[in-house]
């Protein structure tokens, strides 16, 4: 064990949640959730996707777009799960709460989710896509190298991001969730670096991932703004219907980097990912045993983690290296 051991792809991943973790393994993910009462609540459910058993799955690029679809839709469902614990049984049910439930009925939620999915997706592409250009043009009378503006609008647009980061880093729920977020990166770090999964060997684990959601939303920014340079038309209203067109062939193209990222340590693939390793500072935090304790009922509650060890490091776990307060475990991998 004291042999320093490369990382290993375990195909899991997951997102930060309302006090808790969200893991997904294959077609099964968890949602682990510290209650109020300080007990630690997991639902095991299966999510197969939109575009289960098709081919075009198997497709690069393509893939992509589903994947991308499918992590929406399943972090809003992990997201609405954990907010359920936390609600406020006094609020009053509004007109709006009424109307829903009026019109769908037993679907009410769900059609809820839908909305506030969609609205979101319209808010961030109008602040990440559209606002870029809009604030761009204003500046055609004084410059007139289109391939300069197409540079100014791709580095605004990559500022409005960072801003929009640092921004809600500054909030304090946003920042109890980062701390999630650590947890959940050092749970998969410890695993893929071949350290049983115990709260000792996950609080040193690295909280930084290459395969991180914030990775892959910075490389959506930077791959707009190669596409958009190269790809270009004259009439404004065409110009911003192209920017929103694009954004599925951003997305794919996104993924197949960040899975990349997954799967190999050479020196090109650690380049790409440094800047996203940087920005993930922002949006991960350390966490405390506690939070370690969540992410870790997460993960076994759809990982059989020993397997794994076994397969791809070729040991089994001893159950006395489980014991936190003995366990010769290297630090090699902290970041």
């Amino acid at each position: 064990m004291g042999k320093k051991k490369k990382m290993k792809y375990s195909g899991i991943g997951g997102q930060a949640v309302l006090e808790g973790v969200m893991m997904k393994n294959k077609e099964q993910y968890a949602v682990a959730v510290r209650k109020p009462n300080g007990e630690i609540e997991v639902e095991v459910e299966h999510y197969v996707g939109v575009a289960h058993g098709s081919k075009l799955l198997n497709l690069p690029f393509i893939r992509g777009i589903f994947q991308f679809v499918d992590s929406l839709i399943l972090g809003m469902r992990s997201l609405n799960y954990s907010a359920s614990f936390y609600e406020d049984e006094t609020q009053q049910e509004t007109a709006a709460d009424k109307a829903f439930d009026r019109i769908f009925k037993d679907k009410a939620d769900k059609a809820l989710s839908a909305l506030v999915m969609v609205v979101s997706l319209a808010l961030a592409v109008g602040i990440f896509m559209v606002l870029p250009y809009y604030i761009t043009s204003l500046f055609e009378d004084y410059i007139r190298s289109a391939s300069f503006m197409a540079i100014i609008e791709g580095v605004l647009r990559i500022a409005i991001f960072i801003c929009y980061v640092l921004s809600i880093s500054l909030m304090k729920d946003i920042r109890r969730l980062y701390r999630y977020h650590g947890a959940e990166h050092k749970c998969i770090s410890c695993i893929e670096k071949g350290r049983p999964l115990t709260v000792r060997n996950v609080m040193k684990s690295s909280k930084q991932h290459k395969r991180c959601g914030t990775s892959f939303l910075l490389f959506v920014m930077l791959v707009s703004v190669v596409l958009f340079f190269f790809i270009r038309v004259d009439n404004p209203v065409y110009r911003v219907l192209l920017r929103i067109a694009l954004i599925p062939v951003i997305a794919g193209i996104s993924y197949e980097i960040i899975r990349l990222a997954g799967r190999s340590n050479n020196i090109l693939v650690r380049i790409i990912s440094a800047p996203g390793l940087w920005l993930q500072k922002l949006t991960t935090r350390e966490p405390d045993e506690s939070m370690v304790e969540v992410a870790i009922a997460a993960v076994e509650a759809v990982f059989d983690w020993k397997a794994y060890l076994y397969e791809a490091f070729g040991y089994e776990v001893d159950d006395s290296w489980l014991r936190d307060d003995d366990e010769p475990q290297e630090d090699d991998d902290l970041e």
